[in-house]
């Protein structure tokens, strides 16, 4: 609609309509730039790009992930997929549905193995799987971590049957514990807070403690992360054994963090249409775990899941 001067005060100077439109343009541009924090990811861009290569054979180096499956529907879940987890022993994935809470196994195409109901929990959020035939379990507003054996029957988990860690971190709202990755030789146990703060924290000692030793330790990683703010809420975290580096999923900003043991920024992946060899952007990544062949796989709400390989 073309732009009315007659009304423009007169000690405004006369603007073209060209000049205003292309001022608006900038503007746009200006907060879209901000919001996205384009300048972090063009300038970590450049720096990856200048990064030594012996870095990329020590590291999980994601910019080197590529899509093998994308946005496949998971069968007989309809919403609300979250958390992912890769077991080892039985070379499968676990995730968590949240409303009913249930644990979903899976194989590594994405296929429905088993489904067992999860009586009790509530707001389940997070899965890791912890070794020994133990898996860990996040409740998001209670902010706890239930921790139970993994399912070798059909039928229902009771969470009254489990040993159960409650860590009061602030409110106890719809933004608390959404992640959790395991180091197993450190016996350390990451857990992501989404947003309203981010939060990234270190738990010690939670396998010890099931073993009678009651010695756990909260350190808070705000260090870590403070300085990520392209990564504008916390989804999922995975820990890596082979690289010791640490992995952030933010669902807001479409992407994934690698980060090294002293929480240095190593590398990003973006999680937008046209990077990873993506035809759509992943609408909203909620969970996520790499192999012991380092592939990595990816779920999204509301049922959707990927999988990726490094090229």
């Amino acid at each position: 609609m073309p732009i009315d001067t007659s009304i423009r005060p007169r000690w405004l100077p006369q603007v073209r309509p060209q000049v205003w439109a292309l001022g608006m343009l900038t503007a746009g541009l200006l907060h879209t730039a901000a919001t996205f924090h384009l300048d972090e990811r063009v300038f970590y861009s450049l720096q990856s790009a200048w990064q030594d290569s012996s870095l990329q054979t020590r590291s999980l180096w994601l910019p080197g992930y590529q899509v093998r499956i994308e946005a496949k529907p998971v069968a007989t879940v309809v919403d609300n997929l979250s958390g992912l987890t890769f077991d080892e022993q039985r070379n499968q994935l676990w995730a968590v549905v949240n409303n009913p809470e249930e644990l979903v196994a899976l194989d590594l195409n994405g296929e429905f193995i088993a489904r067992y109901p999860l009586t009790g929990f509530v707001d389940v959020e997070g899965v890791t799987y912890l070794g020994d035939n133990l898996l860990a379990v996040a409740e998001e507003r209670s902010q706890s971590i239930v921790i139970l054996p993994v399912p070798t029957q059909p039928g229902e988990l009771l969470r009254e049957d489990y040993a159960t860690v409650s860590l009061g971190m602030g409110a106890s709202d719809n933004s608390g514990f959404e992640g959790l990755g395991y180091d197993r030789a450190g016996d350390r146990l990451f857990v992501v807070k989404e947003h309203s703060p981010r939060k990234l924290y270190e738990i010690q000692g939670i396998k010890a403690s099931l073993n009678g030793q009651l010695n756990l330790k909260v350190i808070d990683r705000e260090a870590w992360i403070e300085d990520k703010d392209m990564a504008s809420d916390l989804s999922s975290v995975h820990y890596d054994e082979r690289t010791g580096h640490l992995v952030l999923l933010s669902d807001e900003a479409r992407m994934m963090l690698e980060l090294d043991a002293g929480g240095e920024l190593v590398s990003f992946r973006s999680l937008w249409s046209g990077f990873a060899g993506l035809k759509n952007s992943v609408p909203q990544g909620e969970g996520m775990t790499f192999d012991d062949k380092g592939d990595l796989y990816l779920v999204s709400e509301p049922n959707l899941f990927y999988a990726f390989e490094r090229k």
